[in-house]
């Protein structure tokens, strides 16, 4: 075998290696945006149907009266489900809530399912 075969067959091995690579890294891919759905749900589940409906509408930046001519609800529904939602995830304010569901997207998936 000369130095051309042998070159050749590096050369193969390093782009079998390098495809093997870009599959990982689209394997990969597929499994982070699934964690990212999981933390949203696992994030939503803490709800009531009715809360996770409001919540949604105020992540989208829906003030209390576009939520309530969207889900056709009276006002003090609408804010009784904005306070329990603020109770439950211990915040003062719906902007601070929104922020703690954004900030899913920033947490490592392990530091999430106490993984160290």
């Amino acid at each position: 075998m000369d130095q051309s075969e042998k070159l050749l067959m590096g050369i193969e091995s390093i782009l079998s290696v390098a495809s093997d690579l870009v599959d990982e890294v689209a394997r990969l891919k597929n499994v982070e945006e699934e964690c990212k759905i999981l933390k949203e749900k696992v994030f939503m589940n803490q709800f009531t149907k009715a809360e996770q409906e409001v919540f949604s509408l105020a992540i989208d930046g829906h003030s209390i009266s576009e939520i309530q001519d969207i889900l056709h609800r009276e006002e003090s529904t609408i804010k009784n489900q904005r306070k329990n939602i603020l109770k439950k995830l211990n915040t003062e304010s719906m902007t601070e809530a929104v922020k703690q569901f954004q900030k899913l997207h920033q947490e490592p998936s392990q530091k999430l399912i106490g993984i160290s």
